[in-house]
């Protein structure tokens, strides 16, 4: 997505650039033609400029060697985006069904149009798709050491020595933003600001989504017998370690949020006097039931976090979970955790490293949440490249 031609040369470059390489088809959507860079042009002086600009954009796209991407060219007024943000949402979910990757302007970044189009772009995106921002005029109008820049959420692309030459050829495809306007205005694109894109780097924000991972998605991923591959190496590798983390040989009563199709809940049993398992998938429901028939001290239920996490128990189980959940709901489950233990019972929390694409939060973040939380002592740590294991204990 950009706001307006340039956007994405600019901000994003040298990553198109490579995935393009890589063979990921690209769709480009331009909100505006940037007819509106000089305000005081006249209805056909900002006819021309668009027009114009259209032509420099299909230019750097040939420069950078993408040629074959083919920009949707949405036309929505420039600099009153704001005022097309519906209609210009509905375009990107009709053309983002299938993407895996979502690239727009930072939605707080200081121009209106900039913020417009990352709202739209990011609130349409498909819930499998990663969601990453790239300022333009933060480096311009805004300060980088203002409080509201979100660094924590950063982060950045080196460009090689090839890709930063094919970059700096493509932005002098833009004359437009580079000469003075029709009437002796400053360049849009000054020497100062270009000096920000041209650092051999790209800056991104991760964008991740507000609120709970809904329950479609995961009945939508259940519509495969396994989508989680639960008897890969990996999978049966990281349930071995988690167990072997637990402390105590046997506990009497465990709770698994979230069971899935109980490969987990199955190793559970054999540690524990009952299970209680629950998921509101029903698909995932149906295979965990089958996989654990001949156990007769699990019970499956329909249900969801935070509201069906009930006691008293011994163990709570949170496995893979955790980062599917908003602020709100996180907050509200670790409380729910805390209410539900009796006292001396456990926490095993086991959550894959790296960003879900569809999940709030990430397994260091929600990991780090439990250990500094007051109601929980660290009692074991397990940490790898791709997941995490803890083991905490009611204060």
């Amino acid at each position: 997505m950009a706001a307006h031609p340039d956007d994405e040369t600019l901000g994003v470059s040298g990553l198109l650039q490579r995935l393009h390489a890589r063979g990921a088809e690209i769709r480009l959507i331009v909100a505006t033609d940037g007819e509106g860079a000089f305000p005081g042009s006249s209805a056909d002086e900002r006819r021309a400029l668009g027009t114009r600009r259209r032509m420099e954009l299909l230019e750097a796209l040939r420069c950078q060697g993408m040629g074959d991407v083919e920009p949707v060219w949405a036309g929505l007024p420039d600099s009153a985006l704001a005022d097309h943000e519906t209609a210009l949402t509905g375009l990107v979910r009709e053309l983002s069904v299938d993407s895996e990757l979502c690239l727009a302007p930072w939605p707080d970044d200081p121009h209106p149009d900039h913020r417009a189009a990352g709202r739209a772009a990011f609130r349409a995106a498909p819930l499998g798709a990663y969601r990453w921002s790239y300022p333009i005029w933060l480096w311009h109008l805004g300060t980088p050491d203002d409080p509201g820049t979100p660094w924590a959420r950063a982060t950045q692309i080196r460009l090689d020595d090839g890709s930063a030459a094919v970059k700096a050829k493509a932005i002098q495809a833009f004359p437009s933003q580079l000469e003075p306007g029709p009437r002796g205005e400053d360049p849009i694109l000054t020497p100062e600001i270009l000096e920000h894109f041209t650092l051999g780097r790209e800056i991104l924000f991760h964008e991740p989504r507000s609120v709970s991972t809904p329950v479609s998605r995961f009945e939508t991923l259940y519509r495969e017998p396994d989508p989680w591959a639960m008897d890969s190496w990996y999978e049966r590798r990281k349930r071995t370690i988690a167990l072997a983390a637990l402390p105590s040989e046997r506990y009497g009563v465990a709770v698994e949020p979230a069971c899935g199709t109980g490969a987990l809940t199955v190793k559970l049993a054999a540690r524990c006097d009952r299970v209680h398992a629950f998921d509101p998938v029903p698909a995932a429901l149906s295979a965990a039931r089958n996989r654990s028939a001949h156990l007769s001290t699990v019970d499956f239920t329909a249900g969801a976090l935070p509201g069906d996490l009930k006691g008293p128990t011994d163990l709570v189980v949170l496995s893979e979970i955790l980062y599917y959940l908003s602020e709100p709901d996180l907050t509200a489950t670790l409380d729910r955790t805390l209410e539900t233990l009796r006292p001396g019972g456990q926490v095993l929390a086991v959550h894959w490293r790296p960003q879900a694409p569809d999940a709030p939060h990430h397994g260091q973040e929600v990991h780090e949440r439990l250990r500094t939380h007051p109601g929980l002592r660290p009692l074991v740590e397990h940490r790898e490249d791709e997941f995490l294991v803890d083991v905490l204990t009611r204060r």
